[in-house]
């Protein structure tokens, strides 16, 4: 369960609420692109209650997109009575992406915010928000240059507020998402350079839908061909080397097709394939 460590006061965060909500107000109206993680279902929520029907909540389906997830954003919706539409992107169809370069996330958001842009043209809607927040500042995201590409607005950021910030109020509105790990799409778990495919998504998904069914509830696999190295969350780390379970976390992950599995004593480290980019010559 998430800490929610480096929280200011509880009227600091009342006070960056009550912004985002002002900031939420000035708008006509507004789409927000809904992962249903935890950022964009606060911000989904939020601008619900303060724009009601001038918001669409728009979720893109894609091959890097866990199934997991997509259930997550449909059954939040359902619950919270959010204006929620799912649409198809196709980032696997672009070269730039396929190809894995450091900054594939920039083509991936550049199909997204495509087809917002599209669908706010053909509709009149006035704003597209993110759920980026404050913590993302330090992060390395190219996404971003996309977002500021398209005119992407980041109200939660915007508010500086941080992610476990976002966890409180969500906690406090009721968000099953409020204790949700952090999520990131299947071809994170691809080292860069190295293509991105179908195949190797729908892989990288069933080994961690098996993890969880061995009840680790943050995990990665980090797909190196036929090799797996498998980040587990530090509070569950000495779990993955007992010896029944490495042999649980073995059988499973040979069954989906890898031939060598090792689990990283590290544990699970955000972004731990970026290390190779500081390392990769200039």
């Amino acid at each position: 369960m998430t800490t929610l460590q480096r929280l200011e006061s509880p009227e600091t965060v009342d006070r960056k609420d009550a912004a985002l909500s002002r900031a939420l107000g000035a708008l006509p109206s507004l789409i927000v692109a809904y992962s249903g993680g935890v950022d964009s279902a606060y911000l989904a929520l939020a601008a619900t209650r303060v724009l009601g029907s001038r918001v669409l909540c728009v979720t893109a389906d894609s091959p890097s997109y866990p199934d997991r997830h997509r259930r997550l954003a449909r059954d939040i919706a359902a619950a919270f009575r959010l204006n929620h539409e799912i649409i198809q992107t196709d980032e696997l169809s672009r070269p730039e992406y396929r190809s894995n370069p450091a900054n594939r996330c920039y083509y991936c958001k550049h199909e997204l915010y495509t087809h917002l842009t599209g669908i706010a043209r053909a509709r009149g809607i006035a704003a597209i928000a993110d759920g980026s927040n404050a913590d993302d500042r330090s992060d390395y995201r190219p996404g971003r240059q996309a977002a500021r590409e398209f005119g992407v607005i980041s109200p939660l950021d915007a508010a500086d507020l941080s992610k476990d910030e976002i966890r409180l109020l969500s906690r406090r509105a009721g968000l099953p998402t409020w204790d949700e790990p952090a999520s990131a799409c299947l071809s994170s778990r691809i080292p860069y350079f190295n293509e991105v495919t179908e195949d190797k998504l729908r892989r990288i998904e069933r080994a961690e839908a098996a993890l969880r069914d061995l009840g680790f509830r943050v995990c990665r696999v980090r797909h190196h061909d036929a090799a797996a190295l498998v980040e587990i969350g530090s509070d569950e780390l000495s779990r993955a080397f007992e010896p029944d379970v490495a042999a649980a976390i073995d059988r499973e992950l040979r069954a989906i097709g890898y031939e060598e599995i090792t689990v990283d004593p590290r544990g699970y480290r955000r972004g731990s394939l970026n290390d190779a980019l500081r390392l990769r010559p200039v």
